[in-house]
């Protein structure tokens, strides 16, 4: 595995949770909470670029089935935007159930559902994370993530 930083992305329609990795990809923590507005792309844009990030990962919420739904599209518009303003590959990587169990491990550690507003979708972003470096550590990354293309402007 390439020595860097990693940053994980849970994209949700309130907030947008990072979290990143240490250079050795050894171990994910929280970062921020992105308020999720025109400007959250730039911000974690800029996070990755604080951060000299090697790679972005961004959660896809599918459906326990596979499919795709609302979410999930909107988590894919907010990865291309976001491949558009770093230089570094943006990855999308499964992540069914990366919220349920981020909370899960948040009232495990005593905290109740109102305290966990601010930190959960950071927490979730861990989750994201953590997949994407224990599959790395596995080999089987590719069979987790897929690149996001940049969009080409013609102008």
């Amino acid at each position: 595995m390439a020595r860097g930083a990693r940053i994980g992305v849970d994209v949700g329609t309130v907030r947008v949770g990072v979290a990143a990795s240490d250079p050795d990809g050894i171990m994910a923590f929280p970062v921020e909470t992105v308020a999720r507005n025109d400007e959250a792309p730039s911000r974690v844009a800029a996070i990755a670029a604080q951060r000299s990030a090697i790679e972005v990962y961004v959660g896809l919420p599918r459906h326990l089935s596979g499919r795709e739904g609302v979410s999930a599209c909107d988590a894919r518009a907010f990865a291309t935007q976001l491949a558009e303003r770093v230089q570094v590959p943006v990855r999308l990587v499964d992540e069914r159930l990366s919220t349920t169990s981020a909370s899960r491990a948040m009232r495990e550690a005593g905290r109740n559902e109102k305290s966990q507003r601010a930190t959960i979708d950071q927490a979730a972003a861990v989750v994201i994370l953590e997949t994407v470096l224990d599959a790395a550590k596995r080999g089987n990354l590719g069979t987790v993530a897929m690149t996001v293309a940049r969009e080409e402007n013609h102008d």
